[in-house]
């Protein structure tokens, strides 16, 4: 009963967590990010191919269990967090720049996480104890990612009146749901997130700051597309990947997993987001002075 409340809430959550960016982004600040070919090629590279490398070096380091590992790789490869464009403003970052690569990072995981998982798997786990259902994960991001987020696109274009009207509500039942969602996990698996011990939370916040330093690191010279790209690429889409998980590894550590290192990416991310708001580039505001 638990895990078929889980999936089901979670399913609604993600839905309309969708739904509530496509109403908030504007279809010119997509158009615009994708413009930026560097930028964005070096945002996939991020998030698609350095963060799930180094979380596999991570999990191998750690020894870390395959189920436990299974958690955290369907994470590494769930990107297009919708905490990335706030996180951004805090950092005091391009928020339209970190908007705008959400939703391509968020549209093309949809085909690209399935894909990626299946291979890192088989990587950990050869014998095959570890599978993920390639086409059920791509049909189910099709129909609760990828078709909401592409209609709150269309009707923020083609009809910005009833946009204004539905996007504060559907954006507060998208974050209420979620919240829910993580209580109801919290909840249910208590007794595992508590059994974590210090070596895993320690993990994880290696992983959080190997994500950071990446983003910062492909973020180019400009310092608010470095701050965008930082907090973008260290919070992943903990909805998606609670949607992966409980899919295919409903009630084992693996949810756990998703569950643990979600919420420390966006508590990690937020204070990080914090420190670097205070971090602004001199030059600007001393530029009056000549030597």
């Amino acid at each position: 009963m638990g895990d078929a409340l889980i999936k089901l809430l979670n399913v609604i959550a993600l839905m309309a967590m969708m739904l509530s960016i496509g109403l908030t982004v504007k279809y010119e600040q997509v158009v615009a990010s994708i413009r930026q070919t560097r930028l964005v090629a070096l945002a996939l590279l991020a998030n698609f191919v350095l963060i799930p490398l180094i979380t596999v070096g991570l999990l191998a380091g750690f020894q870390a269990q395959p189920l436990v590992s299974a958690g955290f790789l369907i994470l590494a490869v769930c990107p297009g967090a919708p905490v990335g464009p706030p996180l951004a403003a805090i950092a005091k970052g391009n928020v339209a720049v970190a908007t705008g690569l959400m939703v391509i990072l968020a549209a093309l995981s949809a085909v690209l996480s399935p894909a990626l998982l299946s291979i890192l798997l088989a990587r950990i786990s050869p014998e095959g104890n570890l599978h993920a259902d390639y086409l059920a994960i791509v049909q189910s991001l099709l129909i609760t990612q990828l078709l909401p987020l592409g209609l709150g696109l269309a009707i923020h274009h083609w009809a910005p009146w009833f946009t204004r009207g539905v996007v504060k509500p559907i954006g507060i039942l998208a974050n209420v749901l979620l919240l829910g969602l993580v209580g109801l996990i919290v909840a249910v698996q208590h007794e595992t997130l508590a059994a974590i011990r210090f070596r895993g939370w320690a993990g994880m916040i290696l992983l959080l700051l190997a994500s950071l330093g990446i983003g910062w690191g492909c973020g180019g010279r400009d310092l608010s597309n470095r701050k965008a790209l930082a907090t973008t690429t260290a919070t992943r889409n903990l909805a998606v990947g609670l949607v992966i998980a409980g899919g295919n590894f409903a009630g084992t550590p693996a949810v756990t997993a998703v569950v643990a290192y979600g919420l420390v990416s966006i508590v990690g991310a937020l204070g990080c987001a914090l420190l670097l708001g205070r971090y602004v580039a001199i030059e600007p505001k001393n530029a009056h002075i000549r030597p």
